[in-house]
C-alpha cells in the first residue's frame, strides 16, 4: 500500500470530519438539540449510521453519538508509516468520514429543505435534478431489480467525464448492461449528471441514471441505499456491522468510477467504501492498492481510459452482465425500461391518450400456419403518419410441439417490458388497454414497426424458446382490422381469466414454490396456490405451472401439498416438508390462511403487508407505494425492516394485491370480514373486486366499511367509525383469542 494514499485518505477524513463537526455546531445552536433530523420520506433514519452502528438518529442532538463514533475512528497522523502496508487505519479514516458526510446531508435537509427534489424524477425545466435519498416508495421499487437480478449491481461515478459525449457513452454502455449508475461529486464545477443533460440524456430513476447530489458528500446516498436493501431484503438487523458489510460484499455488486482529479477528501471516500467490497478505479493517475483483501479483486485501480472503464469496472468487481443483441438501430436493455418520451418528443403514438386501439395477443396457431421470424405489418407504417397517431394490435402468433395454452399470458406479460427495453420506445398497460410512444429520436435513428417483431421475436426466442419451434408477429394498424383482433382477443382474456377464478386449493393436489428472492432472503420460502398468488404480485398458479415446464430446475418447483392437517389454517404436510428443507431447515410449519399463526415468511419483495390491529378486533394492510403513517404504527417500510428478510412474524404477513380479493385471504382468522383499514388508493385500484367479494360474502357495502387514511391513522381514531359503520369485524370472537 502506497504511503500517498494512505497519508491522502487518512487526511481526508480529518477534514471532513472536522467540517462536519463545524456544520454541526452551527446548525446545533441555530436550530437546538430537538430539532427533527431525517430523509424524508424514509424509515430507516439515517441509514448508514443505523445499519452499522444500531443508533436511530432521530434528531439533531442525538447526531452528536454519531460523530463522536467518527472522530474515535481516526487514526494518529504519527504513526502513519506503522500502517504500512496494513489496510486498518485507512479503512477506519474513510469509515469516519462517511459517517460523518451522513450528518452533514441530513443537517443539508434541515438548512435547505428545497435542495433535494424529493421525487422520482427530475425536474430540468426548474433546475430540479438533484434527488437526495431515494423515498421508501422509491427504494422499494428499485431495491427489488437487485434481488430478481434485474439490475446485476450499480456504479458510483463521482466527478465528471472529459466532455458530455464522453459521459454520454460511459453512461449508454453501463444501461446496455442494466447496471445503474448513482452520480455525486463535482470536478471543478462540472457535474457528470449536468454533463448528461447537456448530451440530452435523460436522468432519473426511471432510466436508472440517478443524480444523487453535486457534493461528494452526496456518495452516502449510494452506499445507504446498499444499506437499506440488506435491511430490507437480506434480513440483515441494524448495528451487525459485520454481516452488514459483508452483505454487500457478497450480495451487492457495487463499484465507484472516480472521474478527474482525485483530492484528499474523494480518498478518503474510496477508503471507505472498501469496507463494503466496493472498489475504486479512476481514469487518472492516483496511488493504487492492487492486492485482494477486503474486496474481491484489487481495491483501487488507476489510469483507466473512460472508453475500457465499463469492462474493467465489471472484471475488477467480479460482476456477469450480459449485453442484450437485438438487431434494431437503437439501443437496447433493460435500463431503458423506465424511460420517458414526452409530448414534444413523440413521432407517434399507439393507444392511451390517442384514444386509438390497441391490443397485444400471443395466440397458438399449428405448425403449418406459422413462418418463424416473419413480420407483417397490415396496414399504415410509422413514415406514413400523418397526425402522430394509429391503433396498434400486436398478435404473436406462436406454433410448438411443447406449447401449451397455457404458456400464452406468460409470453404476453413480456410485451411490456421488452419493448420498453428498446431506447426511445416507452410502453404502458397490457392486454388492451395499453399504449406505446415511439420518439423522434428512435424513428430518425431507423425504427419502424417491423423492429417491434423483430424485438419479439428474438427476445421470446432467447427467453422461452425452449417451449416453443417458430414465432411470427403480425402488426395491424389498419383501424377496422385492429378492432377486430381487439374484440377477438378480449373473449381469450375473459376464458383465461376464469380458468384461474374458478380454481380452488381444495380442488388442487400441487402448489408450487418461488425461491426467486432467496438471493436476499436466504430463508424466505413463498408457496403459490391458486387461491394465494405469490406476495410479489408477479405470479399466480398457472404463471408458476408455466414456469416450471419452461425451466424445470428454476424456482418455481412443483409442490405436493399432501395431507391436509388444519383445513381452516391451511396446513399441508407435503408443503412442510417441502418448506423446511428449502428454507434451510429454518421454517417447520406455515399456516396459509393465517397471520397469527405461523404466518408464510415474507421478503421485502411483498406489494402489501398486512397487520393485527388489536383494538380494532380486525386487520389493516398497507401497500409498498403508500408511505403515510398507518394505524400499527410502522410505516410499509418499518413493517417491511421488521419482518422481512425471511422471517416467520406472527401478527404480520407479507401479501400481493390481488390476494386481498381472493376468496383464501386469512380465511383462518376470519377471512376479508377482518380488513379494517387499507390506504385510500389501494381501495380504489381494488373497488370494483372488492364490491363483489362484498356481495359474495353478504356485505354489498363492505368496501365502504373500510377505513382509510382519510378517516384516521390510528386505532383511536379509526374505531368509533368502524363502530358507526356497523363494520363486522367488531363483532366477531377475539382476533388473538
Amino acid at each position: 500500500m502506497s504511503k500517498l494514499v494512505a497519508f491522502a485518505a487518512i487526511q481526508g477524513g480529518y477534514n471532513i470530519v472536522q467540517k462536519a463537526e463545524g456544520v454541526y455546531a452551527r446548525a446545533l445552536e441555530k436550530y437546538g438539540p430537538d430539532k427533527k433530523l431525517e430523509f424524508p420520506n424514509t424509515a430507516y433514519y439515517l441509514p448508514i449510521i443505523y445499519s452499522l452502528l444500531g443508533l436511530p438518529i432521530k434528531t439533531l442532538g442525538e447526531a452528536k453519538k454519531a460523530l463522536e463514533v467518527a472522530r474515535s475512528l481516526l487514526p494518529p497522523h504519527i504513526k502513519l508509516f506503522n500502517y504500512l502496508p496494513f489496510l486498518g487505519p485507512l479503512l477506519d479514516a474513510g469509515m469516519a468520514a462517511i459517517l460523518a458526510e451522513e450528518v452533514v446531508e441530513a443537517i443539508r435537509y434541515v438548512e435547505d429543505p428545497d435542495f433535494y427534489y424529493v421525487s422520482e424524477d427530475v425536474d430540468v425545466e426548474k433546475g430540479k435534478i438533484w434527488l437526495g435519498a431515494a423515498e421508501d416508495s422509491v427504494f422499494r421499487k428499485r431495491g427489488v431489480q437487485f434481488v430478481d437480478g434485474s439490475a446485476p449491481g450499480f456504479a458510483a461515478i463521482v466527478g465528471a467525464a472529459p466532455s458530455p459525449e464522453a459521459a454520454k457513452e460511459l453512461a449508454l454502455e453501463y444501461q446496455r448492461r442494466s447496471i445503474y449508475v448513482f452520480m455525486a461529486a463535482n470536478q471543478s464545477g462540472t457535474t457528470f449528471s449536468e454533463q448528461l443533460i447537456e448530451a440530452g440524456v435523460e436522468i432519473g430513476w426511471n432510466t436508472r441514471l440517478v443524480p444523487f447530489g453535486p457534493d461528494i458528500s452526496a456518495a452516502v446516498f449510494a452506499l445507504g441505499f446498499a444499506n437499506r436493501a440488506a435491511m430490507a431484503f437480506g434480513g440483515v438487523k441494524p448495528g451487525d456491522y459485520k454481516k452488514m458489510l459483508l452483505y454487500n460484499k457478497d450480495r451487492i455488486f457495487a463499484f465507484v468510477n472516480a472521474l478527474g482529479e482525485v483530492n484528499a477528501e474523494w480518498a478518503a471516500n474510496a477508503a471507505g467504501v472498501v469496507n463494503w467490497g466496493f472498489p475504486t478505479l479512476a481514469d487518472t493517475d492516483i496511488p493504487e492498492i492492487l492486492p485482494t483483501g477486503v474486496c474481491t479483486y484489487e481495491h483501487v485501480v488507476a489510469n483507466v481510459p473512460i472508453e475500457e472503464m465499463v469492462q474493467k469496472s465489471v472484471e475488477v468487481r467480479g460482476l456477469k452482465t450480459t449485453v442484450s443483441t437485438v438487431d434494431v438501430p437503437v439501443a437496447y436493455g433493460p435500463a431503458f425500461e423506465g424511460e420517458r418520451i414526452r409530448k414534444n418528443d413523440v413521432f407517434v403514438e399507439f393507444g392511451g391518450g390517442s384514444k386509438t386501439v390497441t391490443v397485444e395477443w400471443v395466440t397458438t396457431k399449428p405448425m403449418d400456419e406459422v413462418e418463424d421470424g416473419r413480420v407483417e405489418i397490415i396496414g399504415p407504417d410509422i413514415a406514413e403518419v400523418k397526425d402522430g397517431k394509429l391503433p396498434l394490435a400486436i398478435v404473436v402468433e406462436v406454433a410448438g410441439r411443447k406449447f401449451q395454452e397455457d404458456f400464452e399470458p406468460i409470453l404476453e406479460r413480456q410485451v411490456h417490458h421488452l419493448l420498453n427495453y428498446a431506447q426511445g420506445v416507452m410502453h404502458t398497460g397490457q392486454r388492451d388497454i395499453g399504449m406505446i410512444r415511439i420518439s423522434k429520436d428512435c424513428v430518425d435513428k431507423g425504427f419502424t414497426l417491423r423492429h417491434i417483431g423483430v424485438i419479439l421475436h428474438a427476445k421470446l426466442h432467447q427467453d422461452f424458446g425452449a417451449v416453443f419451434d417458430k414465432l411470427q408477429v403480425k402488426l395491424y394498424t389498419d383501424k377496422d382490422k385492429a378492432t377486430k383482433i381487439r374484440d377477438q382477443a378480449r373473449k381469450v382474456y375473459s376464458t383465461r381469466d376464469a380458468r384461474v377464478e374458478n380454481m380452488t386449493d381444495e380442488g388442487t393436489e400441487t402448489y408450487y414454490s418461488c425461491t426467486l428472492c432467496q438471493s436476499f432472503a436466504p430463508s424466505h420460502v413463498c408457496v403459490v396456490s391458486p387461491e394465494r398468488t405469490g406476495l410479489c404480485g408477479a405470479y399466480n398458479w398457472m404463471d408458476c405451472k408455466a414456469s416450471f415446464e419452461i425451466n424445470p430446475t428454476g424456482p418455481n418447483q412443483p409442490i405436493e401439498k399432501g395431507e391436509t392437517l388444519d383445513a381452516k389454517l391451511g396446513v399441508y404436510k407435503g408443503a412442510n416438508d417441502f418448506i423446511f428443507k428449502a428454507s434451510r431447515q429454518a421454517v417447520e410449519n406455515v399456516c396459509f390462511y393465517s397471520l397469527i399463526n405461523d404466518p408464510m415468511t415474507t421478503c421485502g419483495c411483498c406489494e402489501c403487508i398486512a397487520a393485527v390491529l388489536p383494538e380494532c378486533n380486525g386487520i389493516m394492510t398497507v401497500n409498498r407505494d403508500y408511505t403515510g403513517e398507518t394505524p400499527s404504527g410502522m410505516k410499509f417500510s418499518t413493517l417491511a425492516g421488521t419482518m422481512g428478510g425471511g422471517n416467520q412474524s406472527p401478527g404480520f404477513v407479507g401479501h400481493s394485491k390481488y390476494n386481498i380479493i381472493q376468496r383464501k385471504f386469512i380465511t383462518g382468522d376470519g377471512g376479508l370480514k377482518r380488513l379494517v383499514w387499507m390506504p385510500k388508493a389501494l381501495k380504489e385500484e381494488l373497488h370494483d373486486r372488492l364490491l363483489k367479494r362484498g356481495e359474495e360474502i353478504g356485505m354489498p357495502d363492505f368496501v365502504d366499511r373500510i377505513a382509510d387514511e382519510t378517516v384516521g391513522i390510528t386505532e383511536e381514531e379509526i374505531k368509533p367509525w368502524l363502530q358507526e359503520k356497523k363494520h363486522p369485524a367488531l363483532e366477531m370472537e377475539g382476533i388473538l383469542g
